[in-house]
């Protein structure tokens, strides 16, 4: 059996060729043993036979033509049983649609063996097959056979084995392209996951050949980019510990400095809470920001709860709540994009921000303004990439990660970020996320 296994094609290509060829080779043998099952064998052999058999019943005493007789023609319909048979002269003949009938050369020659002679066969199509006659007994007569059973619009078993064997097909066709679509879908499903920062457990080597390559592949690329989150967050955290000695080194040493030099005190201080900042900055954007489970949150409530943590900034926070279903988030992240969105309205607006929440019926989201001196619309689609500050008339201050941050939560959320500048002045930041 392992020998087996190993002769069958394992790539796409070859696997696609045996299966259609496969496909058809059934389906031209199935089609040839129907055909000749329920077509050649009974109209050819079977049809014929019965109907010279019926003829040479007509001629097995001879023709009777005495006085109540007038014709041969008249003679023979005398004979005829019941059963829709009819006689006709030449003249007769033509008027009831010998014309319309189709010559068969393959059928008078087998009906020729049958009679013992010369015989003509054509076959007329209309309400049913009628078959024409001219027996070698009698030249001159043609002589009509319908076959009321044999309507060409009844499913006829060969028409039904053919269906059958052409859903076999589609049906064949349908299980292989799942078959091949199966690890595929898996793949594309691993590869949403890893753009979202999420590294799923390696995948299950199935399929072809090259959907076993391409599949080993991208858990290869999968690993490696989750060593890199790794080695990199790991790189950020050594930074961080190994800066924040010196600084709070500094820290202590400008305490000591002399009241002639608090001006110079009061700057380094600044300096040293801008650096700590950054440094904060710079953690928060490689971390995952994952948190074991979402869970079903009111929006309104992560507001309320970021505004009361900046009640105690110089500057006035309006509230404008809707009525928002609960949605699946991860409570802490959405915090950090509020808080995130908060301190850029603060830092470069002049003191006014107000926070909203919407439901649009698909979608709950949330806005922050400000009333600052907004950003040059040329410049707004840049500002999500890492390390990218606005324009100048919005200040430089910080690293230039907020915006990054923001973008990569929401990101993992399937929501979406929009920036816009307001008509009155100021920065509009919306941010929607989906109900599921």
């Amino acid at each position: 059996m392992k020998w087996l296994i190993r002769l069958l094609p394992r790539s796409a290509f070859s696997q696609t060729v045996v299966l259609i060829g496969s496909l058809l080779l059934i389906n031209q043998l199935v089609s040839y043993l129907s055909v000749a099952a329920y077509f050649i064998q009974p109209t050819y052999q079977q049809i014929n036979q019965l109907i010279a058999r019926q003829v040479k019943l007509l001629f097995v005493d001879g023709v009777d033509v005495g006085r109540e007789y007038l014709t041969m023609v008249d003679a023979l319909n005398a004979k005829v049983p019941d059963d829709g048979m009819q006689i006709y002269n030449q003249k007769q003949a033509r008027e009831a649609g010998l014309e319309q009938a189709t010559y068969y050369a393959l059928l008078s020659s087998q009906m020729s063996e049958h009679l013992g002679g010369k015989a003509e066969v054509r076959i007329a199509q209309g309400e049913f097959f009628e078959i024409w006659i001219r027996p070698p007994q009698a030249p001159s007569v043609w002589i009509k056979i319908p076959l009321t059973g044999f309507n060409k619009y009844d499913l006829s078993p060969l028409t039904l084995y053919l269906m059958v064997i052409g859903a076999l097909s589609v049906a064949g066709g349908w299980w292989f392209a799942r078959q091949q679509n199966r690890p595929l879908k898996r793949l594309q499903k691993a590869a949403i996951s890893v753009s979202m920062g999420d590294y799923p457990e390696p995948l299950p080597l199935s399929g072809s050949t090259e959907i076993v390559e391409v599949t080993n592949a991208f858990n290869q690329m999968s690993h490696s980019m989750k060593q890199l989150e790794q080695d990199r967050a790991l790189l950020m955290a050594g930074i961080s510990h190994d800066l924040r000695t010196p600084l709070t080194r500094i820290r202590l040493a400008s305490e000591m400095m002399v009241a002639e030099d608090q001006y110079l005190k009061d700057g380094i201080v600044h300096d040293i809470e801008d650096m700590d900042a950054i440094i904060n900055q710079f953690i928060a954007y490689i971390r995952q920001d994952q948190e074991s489970i979402r869970e079903q949150e009111q929006i309104n409530h992560l507001i309320q709860d970021v505004v009361q943590a900046e009640s105690n900034r110089e500057g006035k926070i309006a509230v404008v709540l809707n009525e928002c279903p609960e949605i699946p988030l991860q409570s802490i992240a959405i915090k950090r994009v509020l808080s995130n969105l908060v301190e850029n309205a603060f830092r470069y607006g002049n003191g006014w921000v107000r926070l909203s929440s919407h439901f649009d019926g698909r979608r709950v989201g949330f806005s922050v303004e400000d009333d600052g001196p907004g950003i040059p619309e040329s410049e707004i689609p840049k500002l999500f990439q890492p390390f990218t500050q606005g324009d100048t008339a919005r200040g430089s201050v910080g690293s230039g990660l907020g915006l990054a941050i923001i973008k990569r939560i929401v990101d993992r959320h399937q929501g979406e970020v929009v920036l816009t500048n307001r008509v009155a002045g100021g920065l509009h930041a919306q941010v929607w996320l989906p109900l599921e």
